[in-house]
């Protein structure tokens, strides 16, 4: 019998099983590879001292400036014309973008930072692509486990990415694999198809964007006032936003640190970023089938389990401990990624929703950078255990204030009224 607390799955045929959506995974798993594939070969041209460390950095803000300038703009193109054009087109960017970098190798490090960019650029332009794009190919009954599968292979990709690359370094040369991450590009560009877009309620079924030559400005920031028709989106992306700023910069900080001078070994670091991402892979498998009476509470109580992460850091415990709070960290975090997403897709306008999903990209991830860089200085100033007791707090009272916005339950606006006798 179901429990109280979730409703009984219902049967049926597996997403992966819809050739329009397989392709649509083929080609986001594809853009995956390439994305973790790229920082690990251009480490590896540190290590063979083609690349120095000052010339990485470089390389990665690039394609960070890259990504964070391409999700808005992608967002209103992906609204205003085909998203599957945008898909196209910004795979195919970051594929060219790729043998440029190969090209610039030990030549020009200005010719690889600009054609870095424009990999991130593409990179960037994708993502919200993509987001409205499953919302084209997929019905709404099945977007649930359409997101995991999604989730999953990005999951899959983060570990076999840079082992991919490096097993493949053992035969290629760097210059032959960063040529191979432009295919990878290139198939994430072409393979998948174009979908059915859905009318909006009262709204012709062609998107009404870019009608009459409105702005670019304007045109987002109708985006921006559909995400404001959302009480739950807006204090969803608050606390996701808080979370990655916070608790992300201790994972990618204080746990390197903590592991060197606490532990004197590099296997609690690697054994701890393991465990979450199998527990990532755990969370998603679960709620491709599971389906919370209150989906909204769920996912932000599973947000609110990253706070484990930094906590975990705080005092000396055995490495065991702190995998598992990173375990259970992962699982929470797909926890909310899976009916996050499910829901924008359901909830906005969808003649707006590749505009919402890059206004959702762009706040959580854009301001992950500035965590990163804070943290530091603010472990400097009050010590490494006042700030990870900082961002284990902000990963829990976030969500948990979050969750006070009536529409936050369910992730979905109540019914209209309807006052007329």
């Amino acid at each position: 019998m179901p429990t109280a607390a979730e409703s009984p799955p219902t049967k049926q045929r597996t997403i992966l099983l819809d050739l329009a959506f397989l392709r649509l995974w083929t080609g986001a798993t594809a853009s995956g590879l390439a994305t973790w594939a790229l920082p690990f070969v251009l480490g590896l041209a540190v290590f063979d001292r083609t690349l120095t460390a000052t010339d990485l950095g470089l390389l990665l803000a690039a394609r960070t400036v890259g990504f964070l300038a391409a999700v808005p703009v992608a967002g209103v193109l992906a609204d205003r014309h085909s998203r599957r054009g945008v898909v196209l087109w910004a795979g195919l960017a970051s594929g060219a973008a790729a043998p440029v970098i190969a090209a610039g190798l030990g030549r020009s490090v200005l010719l690889m930072a600009a054609a870095a960019a424009i990999a991130g650029a593409g990179q960037g332009a994708c993502r919200p692509a993509y987001q409205a794009l499953t919302a084209e190919v997929v019905d709404a009954d099945h977007r649930q486990q359409a997101n995991a599968a999604m989730t999953l292979a990005v999951r899959v990709t983060t570990l076999v990415g840079p082992s991919l690359a490096a097993l493949l370094a053992v035969f290629l040369d760097i210059r032959a694999l960063l040529v191979g991450i432009g295919l990878l590009w290139v198939v994430a560009a072409c393979v998948p198809g174009r979908g059915e877009r859905p009318a909006a309620a009262g709204a012709p079924s062609a998107p009404a964007a870019g009608a009459g030559g409105a702005s670019f400005v304007a045109e987002f920031t109708e985006g921006v006032r559909e995400a404001r028709r959302h009480p739950w989106f807006l204090a969803g992306l608050g606390a996701l936003t808080a979370v990655i700023a916070t608790g992300y910069s201790a994972t990618g900080v204080a746990l390197p640190l903590v592991s060197r001078e606490e532990y004197g070994t590099e296997v609690v670091l690697a054994g701890a970023m393991t465990a979450y991402t199998a527990g990532a892979l755990a969370g998603a498998l679960l709620i491709a089938r599971r389906r919370p009476r209150s989906p909204g509470w769920a996912a932000l109580t599973g947000l609110a389990a990253y706070g484990l992460a930094p906590l975990s850091l705080v005092f000396p415990v055995h490495p065991g401990v702190v995998m598992a709070a990173y375990a259970v960290a992962g699982i929470g975090i797909e926890l909310f990624n899976v009916p996050w997403f499910t829901a924008a897709q359901r909830e906005v306008a969808p003649d707006k929703l590749a505009r919402v999903s890059s206004l959702d990209f762009l706040l959580s991830y854009g301001l992950a950078p500035l965590g990163l860089a804070l943290i530091a200085p603010a472990i400097d100033a009050f010590g490494p255990r006042a700030v990870l007791v900082g961002c284990a707090i902000v990963c829990f009272v976030a969500p948990a204030v979050a969750a006070l916005v009536p529409s936050a339950r369910t992730f979905s606006r109540p019914p209209a009224r309807d006052d007329t006798p």
